[in-house]
């Protein structure tokens, strides 16, 4: 796995958890309430950040347009379902190791992906 994609995919399934349905990817009320928590100053090293809600908008995209659904399942499961590893790997109906080749296949994919965007 890459650990700069697993770093980036955390932070997509926390914001994808944590967030309404307002801007369709459900992203945009934590910059809301983190501004008011903050009383109108952001902090761009925060989770919170608009850079970081930027990234977390990238991936869920490039996750529903460029994943296939095999490596979208399994990178579902990884970031947003809890519970233990075998219940991941029995829910998308392979073994431990044809999981993580999936989960390996996706963060390269989304690697490549966010690599063209940057371009």
């Amino acid at each position: 796995m890459i650990s700069y994609i697993d770093e980036v995919l955390e932070l997509w399934a926390e914001e994808r958890q944590g967030g309404g349905s307002e801007s369709g990817s459900g992203m945009a009320g934590n910059v809301i309430a983190s501004l008011m928590a903050s009383q109108g100053v952001l902090n761009r090293s925060a989770r919170g950040s608009r850079v970081l809600v930027d990234r977390a908008a990238e991936v869920e995209w490039i996750v529903n347009k460029h994943l296939s659904p095999e490596q979208r399942q399994v990178v579902t499961a990884q970031y947003c379902n809890g519970g233990a590893s075998a219940a991941k790997w029995a829910a998308c109906g392979c073994s431990r190791a044809q999981f993580y080749r999936r989960l390996g296949q996706a963060h390269r994919a989304i690697e490549s992906q966010l690599l063209k965007r940057a371009a």
